[in-house]
């Protein structure tokens, strides 16, 4: 299952995120990073999957 949410993390960062810690705030600052731009709101969902980061 990790490596399908890395894949998503690299293509649908918040959709990661959100699997990852369901709708918490890491997923709010996910959304704004992935808006603000793509490459900050990748970093942080792969961030969440690799350190094992549950809500």
């Amino acid at each position: 299952m990790i490596i399908v949410k890395i894949i998503l993390a690299i293509f649908l960062p918040p959709l990661a995120a959100a699997l990852q810690v369901g709708i918490t705030t890491h997923f709010w600052i996910n959304l704004i990073l992935t808006f603000f731009g793509y490459i900050p709101g990748m970093v942080h969902a792969l961030w969440l999957i690799v350190t094992n980061k549950t809500a």
